[in-house]
Parts: C-alpha cells; sequence; structure tokens
C-alpha cells in the first residue's frame, strides 16, 4: 500500500466516504421497507390471507440475500461501484414493474428483484467501506449501516404523501424513477478501489488482517455466525415486518403502525451507532451479546403491553435493543477472518440474518392465520432469540486473548 492510500485511511476521504455511503444506503435500502408499509392495502386489493401478503417480503429478503453474497464477491474483485450501478437497474425496472402487476405472485416475484437490488446499500457496502476504517472500524460500519434503518424512519413517513391518495401503484412508480435519478450519481462519488481489499493474487499482503483469534476453524465459525444471524433476525422480524399489520388488527390504523416502525427505527439508528463505539473497545462479540439480551427482554415486553402508547414505547426500547446486532456481524468477520475475503464472508453472514427475516416474517403470518393473534409469534421469537445468545455466549468462551498486529 502505497502512502497516499494509507493516509486515507481513517483520514478525511474515509469520513467523505462514509457520509456518500449513508446517503447511498438511505436510498437503496427502501427496498426493504416499502413492502412492509403497502402489506395491509396489498392483501386487501388482491383478496389474500395474512400469510399470502407476507411472501413479497419474503422473496424482498431472498433477493436481499442472494445479492448480499453474489455482490459481496464481486465488491472484493472490482470495488463497489459496479455493484451499486447494477442495484439501481434492479431498483428502476424491478418497482416500474410492481407497479403494474396484476397478482400477488407476480409482485412477490418483483419484491425478489427489488430486494436483489437493495442488497449492495447493506453487506457489499459495509465491507467496502471497512477497509478505509481500522482505529473507528466499528463507528464506520455502524454509521453505514444506519443508513438501512435512516431508510425505514423516512421512507414510510415519505410514502405516506402519496399513497393515501394515490394508492401503492403510484407511491411504487415514483419511487422506481428517484433511485435511479440519485443512485448512480451518488455511485460515481465511489469509484476509488478500497485500500488493503486486494485480493492474494493481486499484491495484498499475506497478512489475514485479523485482530482476534478462536479457538474455531474459519469454516465452523462462519457457519456458527450464519445460525446465530438467522436466530437473531427471526426474532427481529417479528415486529419489524408485521408492527404495522399488528396495529390495524387492533384497530390503530396503518398511520400508527408507520409511526412505530419509524420510532422503531429511529431507536435502532442510535443503537447501531452506539454499538459501533461499544465495539471498538470491546469487540464484536462481545456487543452483539448486549445487544442480543436487551432484543429478547424488549420482545417479552410485547406481549402484556399493546396499548397505543405502550406500544410506541416498547417499538422504541426495541429498536434502542437491537439495532447494533446486524453491524456486528460485519465487525466479527474483519476481527476474525481474512480482510481480503471481507465482501465475500460479510455477505455470508448477512444472507443468514436475511433468511432470518424472511423466515420470520412468513412464520409470524402463519402463526397468525393458525392462532388468531400474535402473543404465539412472539413467543417463537423468543426462542430463536435464545439459540443466538447461546451461540454468542460460546463464541466468547471459544475467543483468545487479542493480538495486535504490525504495520
Amino acid at each position: 500500500m502505497n502512502a497516499a492510500a494509507h493516509a486515507d485511511i481513517d483520514g478525511r476521504y474515509a469520513w467523505t466516504r462514509l457520509l456518500v455511503s449513508v446517503l447511498i444506503a438511505t436510498i437503496g435500502s427502501v427496498g426493504m421497507w416499502s413492502v412492509v408499509v403497502v402489506l395491509p392495502a396489498v392483501q386487501a386489493e388482491f383478496g389474500v390471507d395474512r400469510a399470502a401478503a407476507s411472501l413479497p417480503y419474503t422473496m424482498t429478503m431472498v433477493g436481499f440475500a442472494f445479492g448480499n453474497v453474489a455482490l459481496g464477491r464481486i465488491v472484493d474483485r472490482t470495488g463497489i461501484f459496479l455493484p451499486l450501478v447494477a442495484s439501481a437497474a434492479a431498483l428502476f425496472v424491478g418497482y416500474g414493474l410492481a407497479a403494474m402487476v396484476p397478482s400477488i405472485w407476480a409482485f412477490a416475484l418483483l419484491q425478489g428483484l427489488i430486494g436483489f437490488g437493495a442488497s449492495s446499500t447493506f453487506g457489499p457496502l459495509i465491507a467496502d467501506l471497512s477497509h478505509w476504517f481500522r482505529k473507528r472500524r466499528g463507528v464506520a460500519v455502524a454509521a453505514a449501516a444506519s443508513g438501512n434503518y435512516f431508510a425505514g424512519a423516512i421512507w414510510p413517513l415519505a410514502m405516506q404523501l402519496t399513497l393515501p391518495d394515490e394508492g401503492w401503484r403510484f407511491t411504487y412508480a415514483a419511487i422506481s424513477i428517484f433511485c435511479a435519478a440519485t443512485m448512480v450519481p451518488l455511485a460515481l462519488l465511489l469509484r476509488r478501489r478500497a485500500p488493503g481489499a486486494l485480493p492474494m493474487s493481486a499484491g495484498a499482503p499475506a497478512s489475514t488482517g485479523q485482530t482476534r483469534t478462536i479457538d474455531l476453524s474459519p469454516r465452523a465459525l462462519q457457519l456458527l455466525l450464519a445460525v446465530a444471524g438467522i436466530g437473531c433476525c427471526v426474532a427481529m422480524s417479528m415486529p419489524q415486518v408485521h408492527i404495522v399489520a399488528y396495529c390495524v388488527d387492533l384497530g390503530f390504523g396503518v398511520a400508527r403502525g408507520s409511526e412505530m416502525l419509524s420510532l422503531m427505527l429511529v431507536g435502532g439508528i442510535a443503537s447501531r451507532l452506539a454499538s459501533g463505539f461499544l465495539a471498538d473497545y470491546i469487540g464484536g462479540v462481545k456487543t452483539l451479546l448486549i445487544g442480543s439480551v436487551l432484543q429478547c427482554a424488549a420482545l417479552v415486553a410485547y406481549i402484556p403491553f399493546d396499548g397505543l402508547a405502550s406500544l410506541y414505547v416498547v417499538s422504541l426500547v426495541f429498536g434502542l435493543s437491537q439495532g447494533g446486532i446486524v453491524p456486528s456481524y460485519a465487525i466479527i468477520v474483519r476481527e476474525y477472518l481474512p480482510a481480503h475475503e471481507a465482501g465475500q464472508r460479510v455477505g455470508i453472514v448477512i444472507m443468514s440474518t436475511i433468511a432470518g427475516m424472511a423466515l420470520g416474517g412468513w412464520l409470524s403470518g402463519w402463526i397468525y392465520d393458525l392462532t388468531g393473534s400474535y402473543a404465539a409469534a412472539f413467543w417463537n421469537g423468543i426462542a430463536f432469540n435464545m439459540l443466538n445468545i447461546a451461540i454468542m455466549t460460546m463464541l466468547l468462551w471459544r475467543t483468545r486473548i487479542p493480538r495486535i498486529l504490525a504495520a
């Protein structure tokens, strides 16, 4: 690495790049949240049950998961620019065609394309950015990941500007145009390749970039992280996916549910940033374990409190509890696994978390249809959350004393 590139790590350019990355993530991550907001309207228009109406969200997560791995591998080879352009194109086509579909099945299929389009603005973007920071990597990763939650906080409210009067189809068409018009110009600002991200065959240093060691093989650690990601995100998906529908069932309406979702994700932003600072001092595993325990406690609180005011409070507490969990996986990958494989390995772990969100979103709808309420779905999430806590505790126990790399 030359002196200029070395100076850019943790430097002014790195922080500028972080700002652009957060902006791109805030725009592109609409692909994860828009379907949650339109779920009641789509269900009513197509005349399907709650489980079938949850299928488009599941397909969104499938596309998002696949994109995190596929585009993450491309990031390891070429950098983030091409994946971001591909994402902008997928969002443009996906939203544009989804606005004209005649059935829930076609809508679900296009939501898969939309999910793929949103994917490069999360795992691949985080992996790319992690190479530009060393001392403040936890903060940078958490801030970049917060773009996803900025999207969740902003887009549900922005969609209310057109959704009540113009309908979900017009809203989707407007999103299509906006994503294409903004993401490509911003992607041009990130064309520069990350220093230290070159594969071994292209002249990268022999070091793996690890800062911690563990009594597990890389393959075993990757597998455990994947299982842990499924566990935490099945739990996480219950409020995030169904809070709007839950409020409709309780008679509070779509607007109140959207406000709770936004409040939840605003809390998640604060949690992510705080977790990033914490991870720089105590490491990713401990940070994730703390978040997982707090998330489990917040899920328990949803069960007895279903009044309007109490749901606002519990939603905020839930957001403050769980926001730092998913970014912590990226930090753990960078602490324990080879740096030049960051895009692919972060993508695999993010894929598992999205698989958990997809499974949890559908499973909660299925349990609702089976039982007629969301109480059992909350308990299901709590059980999966305990699996995550168990794995993180084991990883903490197997971690050796951190070592400091030579320059």
